[in-house]
């Protein structure tokens, strides 16, 4: 996929930009950047799209993004509904993998850093109690200054280069060109796809919003994010079973449709190949993990 170039601003006496973000509409397209990007969802649920990993991202997330690593987070339509009663809050670091100095990742002290920012070329979710930790010094970076935001950022890093909860959410073979030309088109089909997976999507469909033949369509977006339509059209329904297993106000049949599928049997079928685990299954360790 072809995304935007994103320029990352930061004050004339601040090496690395920390900002906190209160709506879902900031950078929320198909992107990339130079910078390494720290993100922690302090509230708020959507979908995450990094590389050529789907997911839901949801309240309490923790997340790290290499440099180039294209990403978007689309925050759930409920936040966008007048009158709505969700809201976002959400802080993220930008901060270039040399901006303390060319040899400072050299150094034999920083040997972990340097390999978690290799690492997170994939882009990786930050799991356990260590989330915990990063988030709240994510957050007092916002307003710390002076050596004290460097320093609160090297002690996020090196919990998370120590941490043995990491996961690495896109595939070690993705790569990206980065042609602007194609950046409104990507961004069509994720959006199209986005707000109608809840029914059947028809290939000439989604090849008018591409602007390309039905013929064409299927080589053209298996070429760019190395999977087939299909694919990702099941991982966004999955994911969005996903949400509502969490908010736990349907039943699986519910919810099942709610999620675009015809049927139980074939929920039950993609659903375990997608996250690996049945519904019900996914539903206890999530409420699990609230208890630990």
């Amino acid at each position: 996929m072809k995304p935007q170039l994103l320029k990352v601003s930061t004050g004339p006496t601040q090496s690395f930009n920390v900002r906190r973000d209160l709506v879902p509409y900031m950078n929320n397209k198909w992107h990339y950047h130079p910078e390494v990007e720290l993100i922690h969802f302090k509230k708020g649920y959507g979908t995450q799209f990094i590389g050529d990993s789907i997911k839901g991202f949801r309240s309490g997330d923790v997340i790290l993004i290499g440099a180039h690593l294209p990403h978007y987070w689309r925050f759930d339509d409920s936040y966008f509904e007048e009158g709505a009663k969700v809201s976002a809050d959400l802080s993220v670091a930008h901060f270039n993998e040399n901006f303390w100095g060319d040899q400072f990742l050299n150094l034999p002290e920083n040997k972990a850093i340097k390999t978690l920012l290799e690492n997170s070329k994939r882009g990786l979710q930050i799991n356990g109690k260590v989330k915990i930790k990063v988030a709240d010094l994510l957050a007092q970076m916002i307003t710390a200054e002076g050596t004290l935001r460097i320093m609160l950022l090297l002690e996020a890093l090196t919990l998370i280069a120590n941490c043995n909860k990491t996961v690495k959410l896109s595939s070690i073979g993705f790569k990206q060109d980065y042609a602007e030309s194609e950046n409104i088109r990507i961004n069509a089909i994720y959006d199209y796809t986005l707000n109608n997976f809840r029914r059947k999507i028809h290939l000439e469909e989604i090849a008018s919003v591409a602007v390309i033949s039905p013929n064409s369509f299927c080589r053209y977006f298996k070429s760019k994010t190395r999977k087939t339509y299909s694919k990702f059209l099941m991982e966004i329904k999955v994911g969005h079973a996903c949400k509502l297993l969490i908010e736990n106000k349907l039943n699986i049949k519910q919810l099942c449709y709610e999620s675009g599928f015809n049927n139980l049997a074939s929920f039950h079928k993609y659903f375990k190949i997608t996250t690996g685990k049945s519904p019900l299954n996914y539903q206890k360790e999530y409420i699990s993990h609230l208890d630990n």
